[in-house]
């Protein structure tokens, strides 16, 4: 049994852990989800497919507009199901006037050559989820969308494989969604079957929205507990502890200080949070990292936590055990572990 209250073994850390997703982690989640969004729209988006004249593209915004559906979601819709997403679309804006050099569009659905005007792209910046409102729940729920943007990328999304130039279509080769459009049939298979993929990348982001939700759940209890009198900071860096042959200062989950300590040797606490119902790689990708971590914290006089829990957590032995042995205080995810890293904090930077 370690004499240190704050520093445990695996065996004493399972004692104390809840192993399964807290209801405010869930709850927490569940703000930036976009799941229920997208299956409570999915009939209303499968239905202006199949009333949609591919031989009369631009009846698409018509339908949109009839209907009262939000042109970012139906652009998400759109970016799921042509597995064409924001990183590509990136791309097609930094190089836009390159591929679209007169800043228009020509395909040809089957009926002759349609040409249509870019009103929106390219813009200046990066073209993200966040900027086209796609990325979570509020944000599809927003009305400020940028329609014009919305448009354009739904053109080329919808018809960008019938594209006339060859290097146009052999960018948007996937994007052939014309080809069902008014088809009742075609469009059922289309969406249904695509969504069967879809769910496994909503699956994947409702995992990602969980571990963001349980950094920002802990980035909002220490706040609150520990007072106005320390930075409670997500994402955060520690002064002279650096990666990449010290080029870049190392990324923690959660950092905190204290807001009046002004002196040569300021302290730190770097936070790192772990939490996996089901096993992945994501706890050996940490364990990976404690030792060097580790000895770059006490290097620098400061100090590093983990906050450990889950079930597939604890199915991974050998990893959890390597953090456990490379932290000064390691707690689960509890409001009563909550509490002893919030005692370990005052008492180490004051």
């Amino acid at each position: 049994m370690n004499e240190d209250k704050y520093e445990r073994t695996i065996d004493e850390l399972e004692t104390h852990a809840c192993k399964w997703w807290p209801q405010e982690v869930r709850d927490e989640a569940q703000k930036v989800s976009i799941l229920p969004v997208l299956l409570n729209s999915q009939e209303k988006f499968i239905s202006i497919l199949k009333l949609a004249n591919k031989e009369e593209p631009l009846s698409l915004f018509s339908l949109i507009d009839a209907s009262h559906f939000a042109y970012n979601l139906f652009l998400k819709h759109l970016i799921l199901l042509v597995d064409f997403g924001s990183e590509p679309l990136q791309r097609i804006n930094k190089d836009f006037r390159e591929i679209f050099p007169n800043r228009k569009f020509v395909f040809d659905v089957g009926n002759g050559p349609f040409e249509y005007e870019f009103s929106a792209l390219p813009i200046a910046g990066v073209l993200n989820n966040k900027r086209m409102k796609t990325d979570t729940s509020e944000n599809l729920s927003d009305t400020r969308v940028n329609v014009p943007l919305c448009k354009d990328l739904i053109m080329l999304l919808t018809f960008g494989g019938a594209a006339v130039e060859a290097n146009v279509h052999s960018i948007f080769f996937r994007c052939t969604p014309y080809e069902y459009l008014g088809d009742d049939v075609k469009v059922e298979t289309f969406v249904r079957q695509n969504y069967i993929r879809v769910s496994k990348i909503i699956s994947g982001k409702m995992a990602s929205d969980l571990g963001n939700g349980a950094q920002q759940y802990v980035v909002k209890y220490l706040t609150r507990s520990l007072g106005n009198n320390y930075c409670v900071r997500s994402n955060g860096t520690i002064p002279g502890v650096t990666q990449n042959d010290g080029d870049t200062l190392t990324n923690f989950d959660v950092v905190v200080d204290r807001v009046d300590d002004s002196s040569r040797h300021k302290k730190y606490v770097a936070i790192e949070v772990t939490f996996q119902e089901t096993t992945n790689s994501t706890i050996e990708r940490k364990g990976g990292q404690a030792r060097d971590r580790f000895e770059k914290i006490v290097s620098s006089r400061n100090y590093i936590a983990y906050i450990i829990d889950g079930a597939g957590n604890f199915a991974r032995r050998s990893a959890v055990s390597v953090l456990c042995e490379n932290s000064h205080c390691t707690v689960a995810y509890t409001p009563e572990e909550f509490q002893l890293l919030t005692e370990f904090i005052k008492e180490r930077i004051g």
